[in-house]
């Protein structure tokens, strides 16, 4: 028992050593400097584009979370008695929308042209796959990040036009992007749960 009790205190006191001399060379490592310094302060153009970061993610997730023989599910098939869904978007075009209209919205900050596959807020008429839809929309979010980055504190609220020709700012576009997504994102989670999918942002984690 006593040989017990010196080996179990051996153990403890080379455990203690180690962590010790890690602890040390963790703290005179480059790495572990730089960690440790204080984070970058925020921008407004770095707060702008958490908020598209997150819609980005939640979008993406949802539209990954859709089986591609889904994609040009609308409630209309479900022919429920009392509703009135028809002509409403497909899945997919629901995706194509948010982001067609995330170039429209975008572009102004910058004044850099859309593409011309944004079709007038609808997105290509012939793009049906599921991999070339969410790289659309993946593209989009790209664009509008490139665009925020644009942002400071001369440019926020200067007067400029929207592409349906009204005074805006580039606050609002770059704020209105986010908003637009997340409404359509409603009906994509809608969708997902028709289908019997939890939304991702949903599950368990």
């Amino acid at each position: 028992m006593k040989k017990l009790q010196i080996s179990l205190l051996l153990t403890a006191a080379l455990s203690l050593a180690a962590a010790s001399a890690y602890a040390q060379a963790a703290k005179s490592s480059p790495a572990a400097a730089a960690s440790a310094s204080p984070s970058t302060p925020p921008t407004i153009a770095s707060a702008i584009d958490r908020e598209i970061s997150v819609v980005e993610k939640e979008v993406v997730d949802a539209a990954e979370a859709m089986p591609e023989d889904k994609f040009d599910f609308s409630p209309e098939k479900l022919n429920l008695p009392g509703s009135d869904y028809k002509g409403v978007r497909t899945f997919g075009e629901q995706l194509k929308h948010i982001a067609a209209s995330n170039y429209l919205i975008w572009s102004p900050i910058t004044g850099e042209k859309p593409p011309d596959t944004v079709n007038d807020g609808k997105g290509p008429d012939n793009m049906k796959a599921k991999a070339e839809i969410i790289k659309f929309v993946k593209d989009s979010f790209a664009f509008g990040h490139k665009a925020v980055a644009t942002l400071n504190s001369s440019n926020l609220v200067e007067p400029i036009t929207s592409k349906s020709g009204r005074q805006t700012t580039r606050l609002f576009q770059a704020t209105f992007a986010a908003a637009h997504c997340f409404d359509h994102y409603g009906h994509m989670i809608e969708y997902l749960r028709m289908n019997g999918i939890v939304p991702p942002a949903s599950r368990e984690r």
